[in-house]
């Protein structure tokens, strides 16, 4: 398979809910991408990440269903035109994927002197958001997919991967091969919100406030 540039995997790139093909992601592919996400520039060398792969379907239907009740939770405090909209939108992929791969953060790894960190400590967590950049570019250039989840209780999930107090998670990633990368984005088709022009988002030389 003829791999794509960055650019293209920058465009073709999804949150995958609902085109998970059922199969699940091999392990020389899987590692392919975790090598990426592992290859991430981060603050004064600390690599603050860590990547638990999670495949056992007791442990995936558990988090599943913990969604699931966020998700109605969310649904109820919607005003009634909004979670009309809100209705067909798929949020996870959890045991369609077949594999979970948690994101964790240790702001701890590499001491109390951290070169590049002390005037920006946000610095430590933005590298961790890199490594799942890294991997999800690695993935869509692999056509699998990744789904980020959103609704659910952090101290559920800590607690459900047996984390230290010191390991924050990050992010549930549902990851596995794909039948198809959507064109359109689905919050874009479902009609939640469409995209922001890249004019908008540009500004030269002073920051003007186009939100106000």
């Amino acid at each position: 398979m003829e791999c794509p540039s960055v650019y293209d995997a920058i465009r073709l790139r999804r949150d995958v809910r609902a085109e998970f093909t059922g199969e699940v992601v091999d392990d020389d592919t899987l590692l392919r991408i975790l090598d990426a996400a592992h290859r991430a520039p981060s603050v004064g060398n600390s690599m603050p990440w860590d990547f638990t792969v999670i495949r056992d379907p007791a442990m995936l239907t558990k988090f599943a269903d913990h969604v699931a009740d966020k998700r109605r939770e969310f649904h109820a405090g919607l005003p009634a035109d909004r979670a009309d909209t809100f209705d067909p939108i798929k949020i996870e992929g959890i045991t369609e994927s077949g594999t979970g791969i948690v994101v964790t953060h240790n702001q701890s790894r590499g001491g109390a002197h951290v070169l590049g960190r002390a005037s920006v400590p946000e610095t430590g967590i933005y590298s961790t958001i890199l490594a799942i950049q890294n991997l999800w570019l690695a993935a869509t250039a692999e056509n699998v997919g990744v789904g980020w989840v959103s609704f659910y209780d952090t101290p559920v999930l800590a607690d459900l991967l047996n984390l230290p107090d010191h390991v924050k998670p990050v992010a549930w990633l549902c990851v596995g091969p794909v039948e198809k990368f959507q064109e359109v984005p689905d919050l874009e088709r479902f009609g939640w919100r469409t995209r922001r022009p890249l004019e908008s988002a540009v500004h030269w030389e002073r920051f003007t406030d186009r939100d106000a």
